[in-house]
């Protein structure tokens, strides 16, 4: 897993944004960029290149499954690796994300050593 990967984190509150800047900089990551939904995470894809998303789900004006379809329907952004990072726990929303084509799927409350297992298995440790 390549730690200077440029990681887009996509979520309406800002504290869960800098939970996860945290968690991922413990980790070893420091090329973090950040969106507050997904319009705003469409724009910085547009403008950075971007090597993973990790988005929530529930957001306004444009939500993590719109956003992951968005992503996948789209020729130079659809190889991003994209984990939805979430509250939403239920087998149909699960099945929905890996549907749309989601990489991984981690459930909200979530532990550093969480997000590197579900990491390693996006890029093969």
């Amino acid at each position: 897993m390549d730690l200077n990967m440029e990681v887009l984190i996509v979520d309406d509150f800002a504290t869960m944004r800098r939970i996860l800047k945290n968690i991922l900089t413990q980790i070893g990551f420091s090329n973090l960029y950040e969106a507050s939904d997904g319009k705003n995470a469409l724009q910085v894809l547009k403008n950075q290149k971007i090597d993973l998303i990790m988005c929530d789900w529930n957001m306004p004006v444009m939500t993590g499954l719109d956003l992951l379809n968005a992503v996948r329907g789209d020729d130079e952004l659809k190889s991003i690796p994209f984990v939805m990072v979430t509250a939403e726990a239920q087998k149909e929303n699960i099945i929905q994300a890996v549907q749309a084509g989601v990489n991984n799927y981690v459930v909200k409350p979530f532990t550093t050593e969480t997000i590197t297992q579900k990491l390693e298995k996006v890029f093969g440790s």
